[in-house]
């Protein structure tokens, strides 16, 4: 598994191994993984865009997850073409190693924009390199330590009132992080789940603008008003983003130009399938909230 030191990755890695699964991360330093060393997974120490480094991180495994997303990090070099090498190098790993499967989590949404395009050429560059693919795709994961979330929160705590551009019309289907370990989980499980793309959203659909008002009805803020200005384009909102929030402005570019697109749901039949009942946002808002502040919401 890749991302084994993310929220998801993490997440993920405790759920199998509660379901009886021995589980493999990889990283790309030990040293920052020893929580999940002294919870007795197996490490490999790598780095998915140094393919010699990856050798021996597919032998004995049956499902490979891959949950790697540069997000804008890493330097001057473009995102996109590194998740693209990394993507490569790691599907070329399993096949070469009789990886049985792989899993990529990635979003939903037409690929308007540079972000959403790498997600979805990441995903075709592991199902022609590597083993048979499983592409969940998902709109906004909703969790105490993501990166959405926590743009919801500042800018709801830090702005008494917002610009309005026309993109927080446009719709979304927010799943909560635990729904989404389920999927990924049962995926793992689920031969028939091989080659698949898995569209999964949570309980109901709403605007950019309406999850900023549940985010402020969680905070027990009063909704802000959102003044109109359909000319902010979500590229010029991302640096505004950036300048009021603490947000790394790396991820705050390709996060809110994915904004352009509506992510939701199209093809639910293949999530059907699956024993997973999804919350909506608001729920999915509360549990996050709760768990960042230890039950006092």
């Amino acid at each position: 598994m890749t991302g084994a030191t993310g929220f998801v990755g993490g997440g993920l890695a405790r759920l199998l191994a509660s379901r009886g699964h021995e589980v493999r991360g990889l990283v790309r330093d030990r040293g920052r993984a020893s929580g999940l060393e002294a919870e007795g997974f197996d490490l490999h120490e790598g780095d998915v865009l140094d393919a010699d480094s990856l050798r021996g991180a597919g032998r004995d495994v049956d499902v490979a997850y891959y949950l790697v997303h540069s997000m804008g990090r890493g330097g001057n070099e473009d995102f996109a073409e590194r998740e693209r090498r990394a993507a490569a190098g790691f599907a070329r790993m399993a096949a070469a190693e009789g990886v049985g499967r792989v899993i990529y989590l990635g979003g939903l949404g037409e690929p308007r924009s540079e972000h959403l395009r790498s997600r979805a050429e990441t995903a075709v560059t592991l199902a022609l390199e590597g083993p048979p693919l499983t592409y969940v795709r998902a709109a906004m994961v909703i969790g105490a330590r993501s990166e959405s979330y926590r743009t919801l929160r500042y800018l709801v705590e830090r702005l008494p009132a917002m610009i309005a551009p026309a993109w927080l019309r446009n719709r979304t289907q927010p799943i909560a992080d635990s729904d989404v370990l389920d999927y990924l989980a049962q995926a793992g499980e689920r031969e028939d789940a091989a080659g698949r793309e898995i569209q999964v959203g949570g309980a109901d659909v709403v605007t950019y603008g309406e999850l900023l008002d549940l985010m402020a009805d969680v905070l027990g803020r009063r909704r802000r008003p959102k003044l109109p200005f359909p000319l902010l384009s979500p590229k010029l909102s991302s640096h505004w983003i950036g300048l009021v929030t603490p947000v790394d402005a790396g991820v705050a570019q390709p996060l809110i130009e994915s904004l352009a697109s509506e992510t939701v749901v199209t093809d639910p039949a293949p999530a059907s399938l699956f024993d997973v009942h999804p919350i909506g946002s608001a729920e999915a808002l509360r549990r996050a909230r709760a768990e960042e502040t230890g039950g006092h919401a």
